[in-house]
Parts: structure tokens; C-alpha cells; sequence
């Protein structure tokens, strides 16, 4: 049978893939967009806010950001699975609010990434985000990201009945929106984790983002559960990785509920998980959901700190994102 040798926990926010630069430019973006009340986080945040952004501050978080991940990229080179399990969310890449599954799995031979720029209408609708597509483009060239890379759909379509059996009512695609090509949190996978793009990917989306559909922690944890008892009985004598890719909370930073998400995997408790308040995970905290889903399926292993939290501020009005990099084995 197929054998999990790793799991692995990795935020895939924007100032993980922009020089130091590009934090200043996210606070600019922020101020105006529209997602968020910028004044409201303003009046409401820490007073010493000007510590957090001091630039020695910034650049050594920054730099802290960049050897972390490098050391979970390392461990999982060291690994060597045969596959990639991802989970990930969908950010109307795939799926639009008028068909938005909760859980859902990718079967398609190959996994498709497209170059593309941020959408015009996007955000704030105010900031011109030529400089992220500039420096984006340059690292997917080089790494010859925009392509077709390999997929797993043997294991896919095991999941998708294996999971079924589990009464998860998963949908399923063998396409990819064309225009689009696979998600953001699995592209990221390709641009910094997979330098080389060589480890047959299965992407499995959790829609963490969109109300009014998505799943409870408890649900997520549950999933997990199951998506690892499927993957131990593939008939198959390859090794997997599954990976969770997003979070931890950005674009409004919650210290609290990174604490208490990070306490709990550390601690492996399952309950302090299945309970975390879902009023606090919307927009990019969402993805929370996703750590909560691969602690379930990593029940077994020993989860594995990188390093600290990392508090990852960019504006006066306290937005950023929480950074940790986890693996279990």
C-alpha cells in the first residue's frame, strides 16, 4: 500500500514571493483596498505599531520568512515522495458562487499553470500591481512554471472513491478554467517548493474562502482524517507528501488565532482544532482551514516547528500575514 512520509504546512502570502520592497508596496495596496476597513484596523491597532514596521524589523523577518521556508523546501527535497497530496483553497479560480463545492478533487493527467497578471477589478480596483507581476513572471520563467506539469490521477481517482466511501460528498473535475490553469496555492507549490516541477501533484480544494458553504473546523479536521486513511489505502507502493498551502491569517493579522491554531497542532489537540471559533476565519484566515484539514490526516506523525511564529506586519493599521512553516514525520 501507499505510504505518507511527510506532511508539510506552508503560508503562500504575496510577501513570500516579493523582495523586502514588495511589503511596502502591500501596505500601499492595503490603504485602499476594499476588501478591508483600513481606518477601522487603524483606530483599532497596537499601539506599537511602530516598532513592528521599523525597516531592521521588517528585513529581519523578511529574511527569517525566506531561510525557513528554504529549510522546508530542503525537507521535503530530502524526502523524496513519489506524489504530491495538496490541499489547498479556491479563490473563484476554479469554481464561481453559482457552483461552489466544499471539497473538491482534481483528476486530470496533467496540472496546467498559465501565466497570467492580477486581474484588473481585483482588490481595491485602485492599485496597479505591475510590480508583483513583474517580479512573479521572472520566477516562473526562470523555473519554467508556466506549463504542464504531471498529475496523479490514479491516486485521484482512488480519493475520489475512497472518499465517497467515507460519506464526503466530494465534487471532481478532470479540467482546469483554461484562462486560469490550477489554483494559486497549488502554483505556489510550483514557484518556491518544487523548483523543478518533477513530483506528480493530486490538488484537493477546500473552499475555505466563500460563504455561506463552507466547512466547520470540525468538518475540515474530519476530512483530513479521512483524506489520510484514503491515501494509506491506495494500492500502490509510492510514497506521498500531503501539503497544506495558505494561511495563517492575512490580510488582517490575528495574532490570537495563529497562537491558538499553532498551539494546538504542536500540542495535538484535536479539539482545541475542531473548535476553533469560525468567526475568525474569513478572507485569507480562512485558509486556516486547510492546516486544520492536514493536522487531521498527520494525526499519527509528529508535528515540527521551523523556527517561531512570525508576525509579518507591513501597515501601520496592523495587516500583514502570520508566517510558520510546520512538517510532520
Amino acid at each position: 500500500m501507499a505510504k505518507v512520509v511527510l506532511g508539510v504546512a506552508t503560508p503562500h502570502a504575496p510577501q513570500l514571493r516579493l523582495p523586502i520592497e514588495g511589503w511596502y508596496a502591500l501596505r500601499e495596496k492595503d490603504e485602499t483596498d476594499r476588501r478591508i476597513n483600513y481606518a477601522g484596523l487603524l483606530a483599532k491597532a497596537k499601539p506599537d505599531m511602530d516598532r513592528e514596521l521599523a525597516d531592521d524589523v521588517l528585513r529581519q523577518r523578511y529574511d527569517t520568512c525566506q531561510a525557513n521556508l528554504g529549510m522546508l523546501r530542503d525537507k521535503l527535497a530530502a524526502t523524496q515522495p513519489d506524489v504530491l497530496v495538496v490541499v489547498g483553497d479556491d479563490q473563484h479560480e476554479q469554481f464561481k458562487d453559482s457552483n461552489m463545492p466544499m471539497f473538491s478533487v482534481y483528476y486530470g493527467d496533467s496540472v496546467e499553470v498559465v501565466k497570467r497578471t492580477h486581474a484588473a477589478g481585483a482588490g481595491s480596483q485602485l492599485w496597479h500591481a505591475a510590480k508583483l507581476d513583474e517580479i512573479e513572471d521572472g520566477v516562473r520563467e526562470r523555473l519554467n512554471v508556466p506549463r504542464d506539469h504531471p498529475g496523479e490521477p490514479r491516486l485521484a481517482r482512488h480519493l475520489i472513491d475512497a472518499l465517497r466511501d467515507e460519506e464526503f460528498d466530494i465534487a471532481c473535475t478532470n479540467e482546469l478554467n483554461p484562462e486560469i490553469g490550477v489554483g494559486h496555492a497549488f502554483v505556489f507549490m510550483y514557484e518556491y517548493m518544487l523548483p523543478h516541477g518533477d513530483i506528480p501533484m493530486v490538488p484537493v480544494m477546500i473552499n475555505t474562502f466563500f460563504p455561506p458553504n463552507q466547512p466547520t473546523p470540525a468538518r475540515c479536521y474530519a476530512f483530513g482524517q479521512a483524506l489520510r486513511r484514503s491515501v494509506d489505502a491506495w494500492d500502490s507502493d509510492k510514497t506521498v507528501a500531503i501539503v497544506a498551502s495558505g494561511g495563517l491569517s492575512h490580510t488582517t493579522m490575528d495574532e490570537g488565532i495563529d497562537h491558538m491554531t499553532l498551539d494546538a497542532i504542536m500540542e495535538r489537540d484535536a479539539d482545541a482544532l475542531r473548535t476553533l471559533p469560525r468567526e475568525r476565519l474569513n478572507l485569507g484566515t480562512s485558509e486556516i482551514r486547510n492546516w486544520i484539514a492536514l493536522a487531521g490526516a498527520m494525526e499519527p506523525e509528529t508535528p515540527h516547528l521551523i523556527g517561531d511564529y512570525i508576525p509579518a506586519y507591513r501597515s501601520p493599521a496592523g495587516t500583514g500575514c502570520g508566517m510558520a512553516f510546520t512538517y510532520w514525520e
